[in-house]
């Protein structure tokens, strides 16, 4: 796909400035540099995002927003463990054959494939038909068949499948991002019931945007208790996207709802919670532990279910803060021991910050923004301070902390 030349100049020119490679491309005439520095750029981003795939010269990557939404190594990761499970719970341990309705650049394709002795990877840009051919032959993904066309058309005779994979499009005919399920191309909820009777196991990527209660509400009234369950999945505690599992297969068994960050996973099922428990004000909060829940479980807004789990108690039903008299192993987030609680009086701030000039701050259902109390409070950031500006009651209060040990 690309000459020796060009080949040869990337292979010499991956960590440079791609501005400056940019500026310099009469000086290089017998190489083609838009796709040296299309190529070069790519491997920079792949580098870190999708590093087994950097670590072959031969890898071939596409335009940037192609690049720039597909998965990343590691939550490709977490979809092939999730179908390797799927697998033996819906599908008899059978895999023989999986298709991704909607290839882009065969991240996810790649990791699920490899489980099956056969994988069907459809994309209706020839570009990105021509990259996944060439990648999955360096790949060693013999396995693959790439189909150059709308995944909806191929739907309709697409032969019985294990798994059918599909990560619809959440951009419009502008460009602009959309976030509802039926505003994304294909329209799923228009498929789902073709896509239920075509497959063993459907799983949906969609945007971390969206409202997994309202999700699964809409995608079950159009097929009535086929959604399975549902995976809210974040690395580095930033939700990246939402995961929906469905199968046609008779259950009465309710959704599961998986919320992971890195190798962290908290579980709970979609049933009713018990009243979530609040802090006794009277109580003194100093030498407690604060516990902040990570970002999947944030997004999942399952704090009841959290709290009566782990034996917490929430500082106000909007804080989304927990505190308990211990510290707690495998809470899914960070934990803090309070040090002191100050309101917004002056007087008592600077009481409670005598002595400290840099502070992490974060606001919890707080009138003010980040940089707007750091600039009150004349704090810089970083430090081994930890603030969290809340309201409990009516009474807006900063919690001040430091990291717990371990």
């Amino acid at each position: 796909m690309i000459d020796n030349a060009t080949r040869q100049f990337i292979d010499g020119h991956r960590q440079c400035d791609i501005h400056q490679l940019a500026l310099q491309a009469r000086s290089h005439g017998d190489v083609d540099m838009a796709v040296a520095v299309e190529q070069i750029a790519g491997w920079q981003k792949a580098r870190t995002k999708i590093p087994s795939w950097a670590s072959h010269d031969d890898i071939v990557y596409p335009a940037h927003l192609s690049l720039e939404q597909c998965s990343s190594e590691q939550t490709a990761g977490y979809k092939q463990r999730l179908c390797r499970r799927l697998l033996h719970d819906f599908a008899e341990g059978r895999h023989e054959s999986m298709a991704d309705l909607t290839g882009g650049f065969g991240v996810d394709f790649a990791w699920l494939c490899s489980l099956f002795d056969k994988g069907i990877y459809v994309e209706r840009q020839e570009r990105l038909c021509a990259c996944a051919r060439h990648n999955f032959e360096v790949l060693g993904l013999t396995q693959a068949e790439v189909v150059e066309d709308d995944g909806q058309t191929v739907l309709d005779s697409l032969p019985h499948q294990q798994l059918i994979f599909v990560d619809p499009a959440r951009r419009d005919s502008h460009g602009g991002r959309t976030f509802a399920i039926d505003d994304c191309t294909p329209d799923v909820l228009q498929l789902l019931s073709t896509l239920l009777q075509k497959a063993d196991i459907v799983m949906l990527k969609l945007s971390p945007m969206l409202d997994w209660h309202h999700t699964a509400a809409s995608l079950n009234h159009v097929c009535a208790d086929s959604v399975r369950e549902i995976h809210v999945v974040a690395t580095g505690n930033e939700c990246k996207e939402l995961l929906v599992v469905l199968s046609a297969r008779a259950s009465d068994l309710p959704i599961t709802i998986h919320c992971t960050n890195d190798d962290h996973t908290f579980v709970f099922t979609d049933t009713p919670a018990p009243p979530l428990p609040l802090v006794d004000n009277n109580i003194p909060l100093k030498k407690k532990h604060l516990f902040e829940p990570n970002a999947a479980v944030m997004k999942a807004g399952c704090f009841s279910v959290l709290a009566h789990h782990f034996g917490v108690t929430a500082l106000d039903p909007n804080s989304h803060l927990f505190v308990s008299d211990t510290p707690i192993k495998d809470f899914p987030g960070r934990q803090f021991i309070i040090q002191a609680v100050s309101t917004m009086n002056k007087r008592m701030v600077r009481q409670h910050l005598a002595g400290i000039q840099k502070a992490n701050i974060t606001v919890r259902y707080f009138p003010i923004s980040v940089a707007e109390l750091r600039k009150r409070l004349r704090l810089t950031d970083g430090g081994n301070t930890y603030i969290f500006a809340t309201t409990i009651g009516k009474e807006h209060l900063l919690v001040i902390t430091e990291k717990a040990l371990g």
